[in-house]
């Protein structure tokens, strides 16, 4: 009998937990080093793992025979790395390769029902497709649009937006044939469609939405750098100049409503008002020159890397003050951070001071009450672990629902 009220009690309180959002895992793509000079792989694109709780980072995967990573994206359980001649699919909790594909020249990906879109580019190499599309489940080729039906020169970054799908053409960035143009693929019509934007949009390094427009960050001839601003329905095109300096690879990103950039070699951290389609004034703080940036959907924290690009990496993290919170080394070149963000079973205001981390769980559980012990009961009351300390390993339980009692309170938590 007190088993059956037990459960009955617990499941009577998993129904009042509200969702929330965390981020179970930071991703981290190293690009690793390829010394064209002897052409030769020092150091082979990675994959590491960085877990903000703990605040420990691991590397899960190295991709053998890789000159460089240059994409990683998050879908549901999997995620995808578009590598040199290659696009990966990997378990997202194991870090297991399920299935890869030969896909040479790959820059971006991007996921779209069960389509896999892949740009393509390399300085100097013609391609007869700058465009493919894979069946996400096993990554068969749908569709290779041709340079005649399709882009005639490299892609890069890719939005999805409803029906179309969106990519950036650079060319890329061949000196002295620089292009920038919006490439718009519809997927029910199957139409190709092109927007040239302009002479002073040339060399487009990033691609994002905000609202209902398209932003691009471009240098230009590397002669300077602007911000292109895209209606989705292309009804608006504008161009905004930032420097008489390029800003370089990477270092633009969405923060909040505006977009944070470096220019090339600089320190500094710049602010563009995306509404008002100016600068709004460097960013207070202490920063370094960075080769990658990207905010916390979660947090709002500020991800950045630097790298001298065949030595070392690391990750610096900065709160919305701008004041460095957080910092762990990584793997050489790392080009991209992605957030793993789950939906959590929130705690009560009785059980906010037991707080536990992550909800789901995969490996490890922490737990702030580090002096009582704790018990890990089964949906029938069955106590299972019991223990002292802050984190319990969970890999040996069997997927489903759990309670973990703490100063006699009962948290309920999914073991993946």
């Amino acid at each position: 009998m007190k088993k059956t009220i037990f459960y009955f009690l617990a499941l009577t309180a998993s129904f009042t937990i509200q969702a929330q959002e965390y981020v179970n895992q930071v991703l981290i793509l190293n690009e690793g080093y390829f010394d064209y000079t002897i052409n030769e792989i020092v150091e082979p694109a990675s994959i590491g793992s960085y877990n903000p709780v703990s605040e420990m980072y691991t590397e899960v995967l190295q991709l053998e025979g890789m000159r460089f990573g240059s994409d990683l994206i998050i879908d549901n359980e999997v995620y995808y790395v578009a590598a040199d001649t290659k696009i990966f699919k990997i378990d997202l909790n194991t870090h297991e390769i399920i299935s890869s594909v030969i896909c040479e020249g790959v820059r971006n990906l991007a996921v779209v029902g069960n389509n896999l879109f892949a740009t393509r580019g390399e300085y100097l190499v013609n391609f007869d497709s700058y465009l493919h599309i894979y069946n996400t489940e096993d990554l068969s080729l749908e569709l290779a649009l041709d340079n005649q039906l399709g882009p005639k020169w490299a892609t890069q970054n890719i939005i999805p937006i409803g029906n179309k799908v969106y990519f950036a053409i650079n060319n890329a960035y061949e000196f002295g044939n620089e292009k920038g143009i919006i490439g718009i693929y519809d997927l029910e019509t199957l139409v190709y469609e092109e927007l040239d934007l302009g002479p002073d949009a040339k060399n487009p390094d990033n691609l994002v939405k905000s609202g209902e427009f398209l932003y691009t960050v471009n240098n230009k001839d590397w002669s300077g750098a602007s911000i292109s601003k895209i209606a989705i329905d292309l009804s608006e095109n504008e161009t905004v100049g930032l420097a008489s300096a390029s800003t370089g690879c990477g270092t633009s990103a969405l923060r909040d409503d505006k977009m944070v950039y470096q220019i090339s070699m600089e320190s500094s951290l710049n602010e563009f008002d995306l509404t008002l389609m100016n600068n709004s004034g460097p960013v207070n703080g202490n920063f370094m020159n960075f080769y990658e940036l990207k905010q916390n959907p979660v947090s709002s924290e500020l991800y950045t890397s630097e790298t001298d690009y065949f030595s070392f990496g690391a990750v610096h993290i900065y709160d919305a003050q701008n004041i460095e919170t957080g910092m762990f080394e990584v793997g050489i070149n790392p080009g991209t951070i992605v957030f793993d963000v789950r939906s959590s079973a929130g705690i009560t205001a009785l059980e906010s001071e037991n707080r536990i981390y992550p909800n789901p769980v995969k490996s490890t559980l922490y737990v702030s009450d580090s002096e009582n012990e704790k018990i890990i009961r089964n949906m029938f009351g069955e106590e299972i672990i019991r223990f002292i300390g802050t984190s319990i390993e969970t890999s040996k339980l069997s997927s489903g629902m759990y309670f973990i009692e703490i100063n006699d309170t009962s948290i309920p938590f999914v073991k993946n």
